[in-house]
């Protein structure tokens, strides 16, 4: 059990666990290093609203001032999206940053961490991370997936991100038993797309479906997540052909300044973002919004049902 010196729960937020009431986890790492200022704050607290309309209770998480906090005030997220000195932080920065009392947006790998020791099980991002292309000779395989083969929180977001190696990544989650389903279609979405030729390896279309899902999964005794899989709206969609010339300029130009890393996916999200002249902004903030709906609606089934 965590000692209560580093897990710091917001009062609304412990008083929901405790009465049995649905909660949604939230990324920061998406306000701090994946949107520009103001859009990134605009979004934080629009996804938290359209959580609350949706029957569920918002828990961003982000690590302060040596806490794991989990709900996250205005002032707060204000200071996440616009500082310039805020880690990003996946599963090994959390001792250090924790120990060294900094400012850090967490990752999906991380959220899904602090929100399994809050006891949420409903989380909530854009696109996961997994394994990225070239990985044959990198070796860069996201740690969000290590996390997801081990932690009980399930996961909804528009696919893998489509910089990734998008087939490798649904293998590598096979062969860790992370069952993979999307909502309302035969296709995997490719965030920003809502096909990326591939098919998914399972569909469901009620939110009470995949509640059930998830209820079973957990209770058999199956460890670890299930990805959710929900594809952005039609309308704000921009076809994958169309995208991927971008994503292929954007890899060249991180190969060209030899970016690597935690720095790659913030810095291939910015360059697209500006090649497309803001439409892969525009998708991004769609999908989280749309993402946010269907995972409150799932933890209100979850604990309801």
């Amino acid at each position: 059990m965590i000692s209560s010196d580093y897990l710091n729960i917001h009062p609304e937020i412990m008083e929901a666990l405790a009465n049995g009431k649905p909660v949604v986890a939230l990324e920061s790492t998406i306000i701090a290093h994946g949107m520009p200022y103001p859009q990134n704050i605009e979004t934080a607290l629009e996804v938290e609203n359209i959580v609350r309309e949706n029957g569920a209770v918002p828990a961003t998480i982000a690590i302060l001032e040596g806490k794991l906090c989990v709900g996250l005030n205005p002032a707060q997220l204000e200071m996440l999206g616009n500082s310039e000195d805020v880690w990003k932080v996946s599963i090994r920065d959390m001792p250090y940053v924790v120990s060294k009392k900094l400012k850090g947006a967490t990752t999906v790998a991380s959220t899904m961490r602090i929100a399994s020791l809050a006891g949420i099980r409903i989380f909530v991002t854009g696109g996961i991370g997994g394994v990225h292309r070239g990985a044959e000779t990198s070796m860069d395989i996201s740690a969000d997936l290590t996390e997801m083969a081990q932690t009980d929180v399930a996961v909804v977001s528009a696919g893998v991100k489509s910089i990734l190696d998008i087939g490798l990544t649904l293998e590598y989650l096979e062969t860790n038993g992370i069952p993979v389903v999307t909502f309302g279609q035969d296709d995997f979405p490719a965030f920003y797309s809502r096909s990326s030729g591939f098919k998914s390896p399972l569909r469901l279309d009620k939110p009470g479906d995949i509640a059930s899902m998830l209820r079973v999964k957990w209770q058999i005794g199956l460890k670890g997540t299930v990805l959710i899989a929900n594809p952005i709206p039609a309308e704000h969609e921009v076809p994958f052909s169309h995208m991927e010339a971008f994503i292929e300029d954007s890899l060249h130009e991180a190969d060209r300044q030899n970016i690597t890393g935690k720095k790659i996916t913030p810095f291939l999200l910015r360059t697209i973002a500006e090649k497309t002249g803001g439409e892969s902004l525009a998708a991004n903030i769609a999908l989280v919004k749309n993402n946010a709906a269907l995972g409150a609606q799932i933890a209100v089934k979850l604990v309801l049902d």
